[in-house]
C-alpha cells in the first residue's frame, strides 16, 4: 500500500484501539449481571484481553474507507459498527479456538486455554464458559449497533447487515467442518467456503456497514460488492492457509502445520494432494491428521510443496485472484471518490502478501 493509505490505516488502528479500551472499561457499569458473580467479570476479562490483541484491525479500516468512497467528513454510527465488527471478530476467534481446540491465539492463550487452566478439574465448564464467553461477545456486537449514535433507520440496517453476515459466517464454519469429510475437496467448494466463512463478514459486511453510515444504498451495488468482497476473501483464506504451512511462528503466534495436523482439506493441503505424487504424496498423506506431526516432518512437507510446485501455484492463484479484485474496484473510480477507491484498488495484493 502507499505510504498515505498505510498511515491512514494506522491512525484508524489506534483511534479504534483507544475506542476499545474504553469501551471495555466501561461495560462491567453498563451490563446489567448478578451482583454475587465472579464468573461473568472474569468471562468479560477474556473477551477483553483477547479482542485488545487484534492486529491492524483491516475490518475497521474497510469499514472507514467504505464511508470515504461517499465523503471524507465523519460519519455517524462509525465507531458503533466498528466495535461490532470486532466484537464479532472475537466472538468467531473464541469459537474457532474451540472447534480446533488451539491452545494459542494472537501470541497469548485461547479463551478455551485459559478456561482450562481456571478449571482444571471442571472440563464441561471450561467449554460451556468459552461458548458462553463467545455468545456474549455475539450479543454485544448487536448491542452497540441499538444503541449507536445514527438515525433509526441506518441502525436497523446496521443490524440487519451484522446479523445476516453472523448467519453466513455460522454456516460457513458448518461447511468448513464438512469439508473436511470430503476426500477431495473441488476449487469451487474451497471458494464457497471462504465466502461463507470469511468473505461475508471481514470484507463485504464492513463495506456495507461504512457505505450505510455515510448514507449510501449498498443494496444498490450489491452484485458488485459481494463480487469483490468474495475475491478478496478467497485470497485472505488462501494466504491464511499458505501461511499455516509457510508463515513464520513466531510472527503468526501459533505453531505452523495446525492444517496438516487436523486433517483439514485447507486450499494448501488440496493443492499439496493434487500436485505430489510418488513418496512426496505418501508423507504428506501420513502426516495429513497425526496430530503429533513433528516441526521436522512439517519442514519436510514444506519443502516437498516448494519441490514439486505446489507452493508457486499457491501464489500464482492467490496474485490471479487478487488482480480479478483490483480490476473491479478500479470499475468504481467514476462513482466514488478516487483516494477511497485506491484502498479497495491496493487492499487485494496486501492481503496476498502479507505476513500474518
Amino acid at each position: 500500500m502507499t505510504e498515505q493509505v498505510l498511515r491512514r490505516v494506522a491512525g484508524y488502528e489506534r483511534r479504534f484501539h483507544a475506542l476499545f479500551e474504553e469501551y471495555f472499561d466501561t461495560l462491567g457499569v453498563r451490563l446489567d449481571a448478578p451482583s454475587f458473580s465472579r464468573f461473568t467479570p472474569e468471562c468479560l476479562a477474556l473477551v477483553r484481553d483477547l479482542a485488545l490483541r487484534g492486529g491492524k484491525r483491516m475490518r475497521v479500516a474497510l469499514l472507514h474507507e467504505a464511508a470515504r468512497l461517499v465523503s471524507e467528513e465523519p460519519a455517524e454510527g462509525l465507531d458503533a459498527a466498528a466495535l461490532s465488527i470486532e466484537l464479532l471478530q472475537a466472538h468467531g476467534l473464541i469459537h474457532d479456538d474451540l472447534i480446533d481446540d488451539s491452545p494459542t491465539r494472537r501470541g497469548g492463550p485461547s479463551t478455551y486455554y485459559a478456561y482450562r487452566d481456571r478449571f482444571p478439574r471442571h472440563p464441561r465448564a471450561a467449554l460451556g464458559l468459552t461458548v458462553l464467553a463467545g455468545d456474549l461477545a455475539l450479543a454485544l456486537s448487536l448491542q452497540v449497533l441499538l444503541d449507536a449514535k445514527a438515525p433509526l433507520a441506518v441502525r436497523q440496517a446496521m443490524i440487519e447487515t451484522q446479523t445476516r453476515s453472523a448467519a453466513d459466517t455460522f454456516m460457513g464454519q458448518i461447511a468448513d467442518l464438512e469439508r473436511d469429510f470430503t476426500a477431495a475437496p473441488g476449487e469451487d467448494l474451497l471458494h464457497t467456503v471462504a465466502d461463507y466463512k470469511s468473505a461475508r463478514y471481514s470484507i463485504l459486511a464492513p463495506m456495507q456497514l461504512g457505505l450505510l453510515a455515510a448514507g449510501e444504498q449498498p443494496a444498490l451495488f450489491e452484485q458488485e460488492l459481494r463480487g469483490y468482497a468474495r475475491l478478496v476473501g478467497i485470497c485472505g483464506q488462501m494466504r491464511d492457509d499458505y501461511l499455516d504451512l509457510f508463515g513464520d511462528a513466531a510472527v503468526l503466534g501459533k505453531p505452523t502445520g495446525g492444517d496438516l495436523r487436523d486433517g483439514k482439506r485447507s486450499y494448501t493441503v488440496s493443492t499439496l494432494l493434487a500436485t505430489v505424487d510418488g513418496a512426496g504424496r505418501a508423507v504428506v498423506e501420513a502426516a495429513l491428521g497425526d496430530r503429533s506431526c513433528t516441526p521436522q516432518t512439517v519442514t519436510v512437507v514444506r519443502e516437498i510443496a516448494e519441490s514439486s510446485g505446489a507452493a508457486d501455484r499457491m501464489r500464482a492463484d492467490m496474485r490471479r485472484h487478487a488482480e480479478q479484485a483490483r480490476a473491479l474496484a478500479t470499475g468504481w473510480r467514476d462513482r466514488w471518490r478516487d483516494d477511497a477507491v485506491e484502498f479497495f484498488e491496493l487492499l487485494p495484493l496486501w492481503s496476498v502478501d502479507r505476513a500474518k
